[in-house]
């Protein structure tokens, strides 16, 4: 399960690898280096590119909490209910994600430089944090998984699609892998219907990078 992820690009990279020749930085948004969610502590911003409403629906870069709420019953008293935020949508056909799935506008893409699962030997890692396994795009160095979003009472939230892993990641996580579009299905993904969508929740299936060192900082 993805829980970590990196962005190491400023907004006009983001932008232009989504096609823009041109893109005036918004200083509004400030993003970190590395998202990660956090529950009911101050939310930590991921960014996010959607179509926006205004004119002829251009794309535009926003800021939101990584992790879809909802309600789970506690292990030690199931009547209990506690917050939970979900940031893997994985069963599509569930109420919690088809209505997003099932709407255009609720689609975005979620760029990344890379993505980390928990490494199966665990430890620390490089950094101090756990050990973690992560993956870059050698092709892409600012590639996008296909994300959905809703308003929520905190405000705007994003999640993305999971999927089998391909061969590559399943060694070091057999159940899932987030699902990453190739440049060619953005607008596929952003535009189409329903099953235009599905079509694309698939094992990536392009070149992929693995490393356990930490990413460094740098900026493309």
């Amino acid at each position: 399960m993805c829980n970590r992820y990196r962005l190491s690009a400023r907004q006009t990279a983001v932008m232009q690898a989504c096609g823009y020749e041109a893109f005036e930085e918004n200083p509004v948004i400030s993003i970190p280096l590395e998202i990660f969610p956090t529950g009911k502590k101050t939310p930590r911003h991921g960014l996010v590119i959607r179509r926006s409403p205004a004119g002829n629906r251009p794309l535009e870069p926003v800021a939101m909490e990584w992790g879809f709420p909802t309600k789970v019953a506690s292990k030690r008293d199931p009547a209990i209910k506690l917050d939970k935020y979900v940031t893997n949508a994985r069963n599509l056909a569930s109420s919690m994600w088809k209505p997003s799935i099932s709407n255009p506008e609720r689609r975005c893409l979620v760029p990344f430089t890379h993505f980390a699962e928990p490494h199966p030997e665990g430890g620390k890692g490089d950094d101090g944090k756990p050990r973690q396994m992560w993956f870059s795009l050698p092709d892409h160095p600012i590639a996008f998984f296909a994300g959905i979003w809703r308003p929520t009472e905190r405000g705007e939230a994003y999640a993305f699609c999971t999927t089998a892993p391909n061969a590559i990641v399943a060694p070091w996580h057999p159940k899932a892998m987030p699902v990453i579009l190739h440049r060619a299905d953005l607008s596929q993904w952003l535009d189409g219907s329903a099953e235009d969508a599905l079509a694309l929740v698939r094992p990536y299936d392009g070149k992929m990078l693995e490393q356990v060192a930490t990413p460094d900082n740098g900026e493309a």
